[in-house]
């Protein structure tokens, strides 16, 4: 469970250092539902 908890406050951390170099909003909305996509797909689906 530590493993876990440890690996997503990596990604947030990653995801807010993305935020402040982008500084666009809407390159960072589109990059988020990408990711978000892509780890559904990753994570979710068995294909």
């Amino acid at each position: 469970m530590k493993r876990i908890i440890g690996f997503a406050l990596f990604c947030f951390s990653m995801g807010m250092l993305v935020m402040i170099v982008i500084h666009n909003r809407f390159f960072g909305f589109i990059l988020m539902l990408a990711c978000m996509l892509a780890g559904y797909y990753i994570f979710c689906c068995d294909d």
